[in-house]
């Protein structure tokens, strides 16, 4: 009998691509629920729909990079919630910080 972790049984029920995004959504709305804890949104605002394109192209972006530097799963999907929750900004000073180290 083998061993799945919850990714694992993730991806066997719903696929990859739903997977990677259901990452990308928690990683946002654990971003988000922070923003509401100090009291800079609330939480059912209109704020909460800017999050799903965000999500979204994180999502994407994340995949892209996990593949690029050659991360399986379960190790891409908690890539991609990370990136997600670091959103646009944060995943843009990692990779600068990244790129600067490189040289």
């Amino acid at each position: 009998m083998s061993e799945s972790g919850f990714i694992d049984t993730m991806n066997a029920l719903f696929g990859g691509a739903v997977t990677t995004l259901i990452g990308a959504f928690t990683g946002r709305l654990m971003w988000h629920s922070g923003e509401v804890k100090l009291g800079n949104r609330r939480f059912f605002g209109k704020e909460l729909l800017w999050e799903i394109p965000v999500a979204v192209g994180m999502a994407l972006i994340g995949e892209a990079g996990a593949r690029y530097i050659g991360l399986s799963q379960p190790v891409s999907t908690g890539f991609v919630a990370t990136l997600a929750y670091l959103g646009p900004r944060g995943a843009e000073a990692l990779l600068a910080a990244w790129l600067c180290r490189k040289k």
